[in-house]
C-alpha cells in the first residue's frame, strides 16, 4: 500500500500514526470513527477522510484541545523530532492565570 495517494492526500489515521499524535494506527481509528477529530473545523466519523498539506486538525490531547496545520504528509513513523516537522501548533495561547 502506497503511504499518499496520487492527488497527494493520505488517510487521517495514518498521519495522526505517523506523526505520533496517536500511539497505534487502531487508536488513530478509533479517534477518528469516534467524532473526535475535526477536520477543517468538521468532524468526521471515518477514519478513511484523506488530509493534505494546509488542513487544519483539531482534537483532545493530554487534556486541552490542540489545533494544528498539517504541513506536509510522511513517508514513515519516524522518530518524534522527524514527527513534529509534519505539522505546525496553532492552538490559540492560553489566557495568563491572574493574581488574587
Amino acid at each position: 500500500m502506497a503511504a499518499d495517494a496520487p492527488d497527494g492526500t493520505q488517510r487521517i489515521d495514518r498521519f495522526l500514526w505517523f506523526a505520533r499524535l496517536a500511539k497505534t494506527r487502531g487508536v488513530a481509528q478509533a479517534l477518528c470513527e469516534q467524532g473526535h477529530i475535526r477536520l477543517d473545523g468538521r468532524r468526521i466519523g471515518r477514519a478513511h477522510v484523506a488530509v493534505r498539506p494546509g488542513n487544519v486538525l483539531s482534537l483532545m490531547a493530554h487534556g486541552r484541545v490542540r489545533v494544528l496545520r498539517i504541513e506536509r504528509l510522511p513517508t514513515r513513523r519516524g522518530p518524534a523530532s522527524e514527527a513534529a516537522t509534519l505539522y505546525r501548533e496553532i492552538s490559540p495561547a492560553t489566557p495568563a492565570e491572574t493574581d488574587d
